[in-house]
């Protein structure tokens, strides 16, 4: 941790982050936008490359709208044989760079049958369905608790800017509970159906475990999900990651204005 923080310090200087980003399969173009440092993921001791298409894989340092940013382009993924602490080492990081606002995006397939592909998800709480936790091990004393609770991982002061922030913008939004599996494998029918019954809104194979450090090491968190999808038997069409792509890439624009906008809100 400590040579990969001085190492990245050294090559930003005296910029320091206050938000942390990171932007999801289709989502990355956000941070293409602005004058900015750029670190590949593979020229960072103890980060690795990120191999999922729609992820660039590296970091970006700008300033937008006031507020200083570290945004990941591409994120590392449980499915693709990382371990959980590679997976949620980038969060730790940013926390030990000063970031203390972290937005999570992501693509998801609707559970919720009334949710339109396009749409944006808010998240209001998460259901971690991927079988193990991201804080198994020894514990950071430095970063958080053994303990952490999690009754409020997604702020509600956030999850409110974020609201009114779409209405200013007339963004279509919804708000639900976000279900991560470990993937790779789309879910069944029978397993949206079980995950409808616990009340999960949508469905993904991300966020969750990045979530959680976040709010262990004392961050605010705020979680978006693009709904690229509706998940398996909500309709009758096959599930493709094309698919995924294509609908991150049709709505990208109204989620970079709604994100520079939030970005200056916070």
């Amino acid at each position: 941790m400590e040579q990969t923080v001085n190492y990245i310090q050294e090559k930003i200087k005296e910029f320091k982050p206050q938000i942390g980003v990171i932007l999801g399969s289709g989502l990355g173009d956000f941070a293409d936008d602005f004058e900015s440092i750029i670190i590949p993921y593979n020229d960072i001791p103890g980060f690795e490359n990120s191999n999922v298409k729609g992820h660039k894989g590296q970091l970006v340092f700008a300033e937008v709208n006031g507020k200083r940013l570290v945004m990941m382009q591409g994120r590392y993924h449980f499915y693709e044989g990382h371990s959980m602490k590679t997976v949620t080492f980038p969060v730790k990081v940013m926390r030990k760079l000063g970031v203390e606002t972290l937005i999570v995006t992501n693509a998801a397939g609707a559970v919720d049958g009334s949710f339109i592909p396009g749409e944006l998800m808010f998240i209001t709480d998460h259901i971690n369905f991927m079988g193990t936790n991201p804080l198994i091990g020894m514990n950071d004393d430095s970063l958080g608790t053994r303990f952490p609770d999690m009754s409020e991982v997604y702020s509600k002061d956030l999850i409110e800017i974020a609201e009114e922030t779409a209405e200013e913008l007339n963004v279509e939004y919804q708000k639900g509970v976000y279900l991560s599996t470990t993937g790779p494998s789309y879910e069944s029918p029978s397993e949206i159906k079980m995950f409808r019954m616990l009340g999960a809104d949508a469905v993904g194979m991300s966020t969750v475990p990045e979530a959680i450090v976040a709010r262990w090491s004392g961050m605010k968190v705020l979680g978006i999900s693009c709904i690229t999808n509706y998940a398996a038997g909500i309709s009758d069409s096959p599930l493709n990651h094309q698919e995924v792509i294509d609908t991150a890439n049709r709505v990208k624009e109204n989620f970079k204005k709604l994100l520079a906008e939030l970005i200056k809100k916070i």
